[in-house]
């Protein structure tokens, strides 16, 4: 058994101080430290460093110059890898609108790696699944998304990846969408996301009704909300919808994060919607065969859209704490556990709780990672 000293323990209710956290490759549970001392065969003190959950990426394409789409196993180990020094220990790698035969071999791909993932010798955060962002959207809303992929709805083609899905966004004002949420709803366990959507307010809301779950990437590739007209944005702002946000001040402003911190409380996802640029310099990059030029923080086509982001989860985190009015706890709230829930994925990730898979991260006070235990196996360690 092990144990963390000295730390201020994050808990799903709030921190808890005074306290050791006890594990295993799961989670045991809180201690006197005393006894933790004389319980424990390896100790770790955390200097005074908050102890978090293991942050979860539910909507990541790539990292450290790999892509999801690129079909290639070893970008998505080398992305796995990058993200422990974020205090992301586990994602669901996210694939853009490519061809549907280029979707299907990295579904079995990804069934492979995620198997891989889950051992202790992996060197890198733990793949749950993917996150399967189109091909069934609206192409007036495509936003980034290539639209010479874009498909009708097709239960058929997602039922033989039902295993590996673990959420799909699609536009549920599309044709044939409304038999397709609940065929999916009825048949899997996938959690459906409306996104790259031109849906009203009323159909937004309809397909909530059906079996949508989630809303992708709020205020982004989607209808706004104006007083006669709410459109999905406040479908989302007005119902129990789990919501993305891209928390990096360019994707929406920070001055909103008080009014979606209101609104949604633990139905809050942040996300990153990270691209290959992420983690590198600026320069020109490809997103799902499209040139994209990262400059800063923004990631744009060469005709000006937005193509996604280069933010890490931890300053997404910090970013929503420091300018969405909250304490650390609930922040990282919303990348663990809310996001976990989002996935259908609570029951075993996104909080310190007894029984869960004991994911671990120790940050400081600024969202700056010193440690990244996945499984209770001690992956990532800052160099001092």
């Amino acid at each position: 058994m092990k144990a963390i000293i000295h730390g201020t323990i994050v808990m799903p209710d709030g921190e808890r101080r005074g306290k050791a956290l006890l594990y295993t490759d799961r989670i045991i549970g809180l201690a006197e430290e005393a006894e933790a001392l004389e319980r424990a065969d390896d100790i770790f003190d955390a200097e005074g460093r908050y102890v978090v959950p293991g942050l979860v990426d539910v909507h990541i394409h790539g990292y450290g110059g790999a892509d999801v789409s690129d079909d290639d196993p070893d970008g998505v180990r080398r992305m796995a890898q990058c993200l422990l020094q974020n205090g992301v220990t586990s994602f669901l790698p996210t694939t853009l609108t490519v061809a549907w035969n280029r979707l299907a071999g990295i579904c079995g791909h990804m069934r492979a790696l995620r198997t891989e993932s889950t051992r202790p010798d992996f060197p890198g955060a733990e793949i749950l699944g993917i996150h399967l962002e189109g091909p069934f959207i609206n192409p007036d809303y495509k936003g980034a998304q290539n639209p010479a992929y874009i498909l009708a709805p097709d239960a058929e083609r997602v039922l033989p990846f039902a295993d590996i899905i673990r959420v799909l966004t699609l536009a549920p004002e599309m044709p044939g969408a409304g038999n397709f949420i609940e065929t999916i709803r009825k048949k899997t366990t996938i959690a459906l996301s409306m996104g790259h959507t031109g849906a009203t307010f009323d159909q937004a809301m309809a397909a909530a009704d059906r079996g949508v779950t989630r809303v992708t990437h709020l205020f982004n590739a989607m209808t706004q909300m104006v007083h006669r007209q709410p459109g999905v944005v406040g479908a989302a702002l007005s119902s129990d919808l789990y919501t993305e946000l891209i928390a990096d001040t360019f994707h929406v402003s920070a001055g909103l994060f008080p009014l979606l911190v209101k609104a949604k409380g633990r139905r809050l996802v942040l996300i990153t919607d990270a691209l290959r640029a992420a983690g590198m310099p600026d320069g020109e990059y490809e997103n799902g065969g499209q040139a994209f030029v990262l400059k800063g923080v923004e990631c744009r086509l060469r005709d000006g859209t937005i193509a996604g982001s280069v933010l890490r989860l931890n300053q997404a985190v910090k970013n929503l704490r420091d300018y969405g009015g909250i304490t650390l706890a609930e922040a990282i709230r919303a990348a663990s556990l809310n996001a976990a829930a989002s996935a259908g994925l609570a029951q075993s990730k996104g909080s310190l709780e007894a029984g869960k898979d004991a994911d671990i991260v120790l940050m400081d006070a600024d969202c700056q990672v010193w440690q990244t235990i996945v499984r209770g196996v001690s992956k990532y360690q800052r160099i001092r």
